[in-house]
């Protein structure tokens, strides 16, 4: 199994500034090579000190000249926020720099504040995710860009430096809506699942981006890929009693930053299955009922337990690629580093262990 970790910089909870959050989070992410991790991924977001990492690029190409050999994900960048071209030379330069080290993850974005502070409709953002997919994607594997769709026009250009290698299965999208997984399959990219929903209904989703994916490219998808924020101690009582604090406040902090207790979302289209949220969210005991339901999608316990969650999940859903998140709702360094060598110590040799799924994308529909 590939083990990776994430920073995700929040400032949200906690007593540290905003230089505080940071140099937590880039020391964690400077122990990921030496402690064995196999990826090192960043988050794009803006605006709000949910995750304070406004250019994921920018995060991985710092850490690109601080590496050698640890992939350098992003999980991930929000297309509908950037110029595809310029994101496509962006992406391109980034793997020439680390020598072919780059899984792109990218997105269509959730956050009203960051939209509306980019001056970018919402109502657009499925059609402009897709078309600029489109691009960037003929872009990576050609070196040229030429598209002319309703809302991406880029006339033909050539990227230089060219392609510094094929992309082909390092192209991973976030998706939490069955209509957003339907895009993904009929584009070719791999799944990022970031948990917010019952497992039981992730796996069936998986299933029907399987078969899209395989009616629409000819060949099965590489296995999902699944971020997990873990906590992880020897005494049971005390992981439970930590990861509810700080996994529950990272909940809160996603309320916070996506608005899902407005109702904004259930009118805009595109969204409506976000727009649920809010639904849950102020039903009687809803709250409670949805920081209960969002603590148990994630890793945490004793190390045997988080190893048997981390492999139920990764069965469910047929992965065999883990990123952990290991600092976040206002959890102290000390604590988060702690975290994160315990999981090294005593989970990752596991993991790893474990033997890889076949290479799924290599098997083509028998015809």
């Amino acid at each position: 199994m590939h083990v990776g970790m994430t920073t995700v910089f929040q400032g949200f909870g906690g007593t540290l500034s905003d230089r505080e959050v940071w140099a937590a989070d880039l020391a964690l992410a400077d122990l990921a090579e030496p402690l064995g991790f196999d990826s090192i991924w960043g988050l794009e977001h803006h605006f709000t000190n949910y995750a304070m990492s406004p250019d994921v690029l920018q995060f991985l190409t710092y850490m690109a000249g601080r590496t050698t050999t640890v992939k350098l994900g992003s999980m991930v960048m929000v297309l509908p926020w950037h110029d595809p071209l310029r994101a496509a030379e962006q992406i391109v330069l980034l793997d020439h720099m680390c020598r072919g080290r780059v899984i792109l993850g990218i997105g269509r974005g959730t956050g009203k504040v960051e939209f509306d502070g980019l001056r970018v409709s919402m109502a657009d953002a499925r059609a402009a995710f897709r078309e600029s997919a489109l691009a960037v994607m003929q872009a990576l594997e050609t070196g040229v860009m030429d598209f002319h769709g309703e809302i991406v026009k880029q006339p033909r250009v050539e990227l230089r430096p060219g392609p510094y290698a094929s992309f082909k299965n390092r192209i991973y999208s976030a998706t939490v809506s069955p209509e957003s997984a339907q895009i993904m399959a009929q584009l070719g990219t791999g799944v990022l699942i970031i948990p917010q929903k019952p497992w039981h209904l992730v796996a069936e989703e998986i299933e029907t981006y399987r078969q899209t994916y395989l009616q629409a490219i000819g060949v099965e998808p590489p296995p999902p890929i699944v971020g997990q924020w873990v906590f992880v101690d020897e005494n049971a009582d005390r992981a439970e009693e930590m990861a509810r604090q700080y996994i529950g406040a990272y909940w809160d902090s996603v309320i916070d930053h996506y608005e899902f207790d407005k109702p904004h979302l259930k009118s805009t289209p595109g969204y409506e299955f976000h727009g649920l949220m809010y639904d849950r969210l102020t039903a009687p005991g809803g709250m409670e009922k949805m920081t209960e339901f969002y603590i148990n999608l994630h890793a945490w316990g004793t190390p045997e337990q988080v190893l048997d969650k981390i492999v139920a999940f990764s069965d469910l859903v047929g992965s065999d690629s883990i990123v952990g998140v290991f600092r976040y709702g206002g959890m102290p360094p000390e604590e988060a580093e702690r975290n994160m060598r315990t999981f090294a110590r005593h989970i990752m040799p596991a993991l790893k262990a474990l033997p890889s799924r076949e290479p799924t994308s290599s098997r083509a529909v028998a015809p």
